[in-house]
């Protein structure tokens, strides 16, 4: 059975909460434990924000679908899976969710309510690694999606973002929702306000290049498989006995499939 609209905007708001405390909670853990050693820091809030957004995935996904990312949410749009109403207000709440996780973590860490940031991100290589981390994404989610392996995505979305927090020099946002919460932290994990319209900007070019690579590298992707995206989750009376290789109801292909 479909979720109501609400259910599944809730189950968006939650996860984007929980998705931002681990990045900039995981942040500011990382500092004060390893004070000094920005490569321990960096190693710790990657691992944290791994494993962080593998278990996110799974709470919430069988409701919403763990789009948690405004660009994951338009490419499912183009790929004809979610409708225009649904996907901008998906949106709306994603950006909510990331700003209330940053205000979180901040509080829980003491540092203040909204401590905006001052470490700015401003560089055509920065630019470039969000284009490359955001196309990845895309990619990765979407070509599980189309090969029948959608039960897996927690995981390798989980990997991917922890791998690119090394192999990129932006340290992976690849979310314009968590780059525009992040501004409300002024610690390891924030982003000053001015760099955002760069980054967003650069995301939203990624997600295009990871859209016509999938469009490429898979031709026959339909809106079924689509809806598999990020996690299999119900959408409508069709599609919600269609998950994973098209033969198993969401539950079976969940618990045969593997960590997401």
């Amino acid at each position: 059975m479909v979720a109501p609209l609400g259910r599944r905007l809730l189950a968006e708001f939650v996860g984007s909460v929980l998705l931002a405390a681990v990045v900039v909670g995981s942040g500011i853990a990382a500092q004060r434990l390893s004070p000094g050693d920005v490569g321990l820091q960096l190693l710790e809030n990657a691992a944290a924000t791994a494993v962080g957004l593998f278990a996110v995935i799974l709470m919430v996904g069988p409701v919403s679908g763990a789009y948690l990312n405004p660009v994951v949410t338009a490419a499912d749009a183009l790929f004809g899976r979610v409708s225009r109403r649904d996907s901008a207000a998906y949106v709306v709440v994603q950006v909510a969710g990331c700003c209330a996780g940053a205000v979180l973590a901040n509080v829980m860490f003491g540092v203040g309510v909204v401590t905006v940031s001052g470490k700015h991100r401003m560089s055509g290589g920065h630019w470039l690694a969000e284009v490359v981390a955001t196309a990845g994404l895309v990619l990765v989610i979407f070509a599980l999606t189309r090969s029948g392996r959608g039960a897996t995505a927690p995981a390798a979305v989980g990997a991917y973002i922890g791998a690119a927090y090394f192999f990129t020099s932006s340290a992976s946002f690849a979310n314009p929702a968590i780059t525009i919460g992040r501004t409300l932290s002024d610690t390891f994990a924030g982003i000053a306000p001015a760099s955002v319209p760069g980054y967003v900007s650069a995301q939203v070019v990624g997600g295009a290049v990871g859209y016509l690579l999938v469009r490429v590298l898979y031709p026959q992707i339909t809106a079924a498989q689509a809806a598999k995206a990020v996690l299999p989750h119900p959408t409508d009376p069709v599609t919600a006995t269609c998950p994973g290789d098209l033969s198993k109801p969401p539950a079976a292909e969940l618990s045969t499939g593997g960590a997401r």
